[in-house]
């Protein structure tokens, strides 16, 4: 869902005072999307490499049935 532009505006003065009043919590708030990003990425890696070898012993065992 979309952010309005007045919905976007307040939320962007909210992340300049935090900057402001505690970076260093700031600094903590905005690595946590990168580290959620990241398992997400290596998730979907994982998924893709293991349907890979699934497809790869299903054609397998196709190609050997039909020899």
């Amino acid at each position: 869902m979309a952010l309005s532009m007045e919905e976007q505006r307040i939320l962007t003065q909210i992340e300049v005072r935090l900057s402001e009043d505690d970076p260093r919590l700031a600094h903590r708030l905005s690595r946590l999307g990168e580290a959620r990003t990241g398992r997400r990425v290596r998730v979907i890696v994982v998924v893709v490499v293991a349907a890979i070898v699934v497809l790869a012993a299903v054609g397998g065992a196709v190609a050997a049935a039909m020899s």
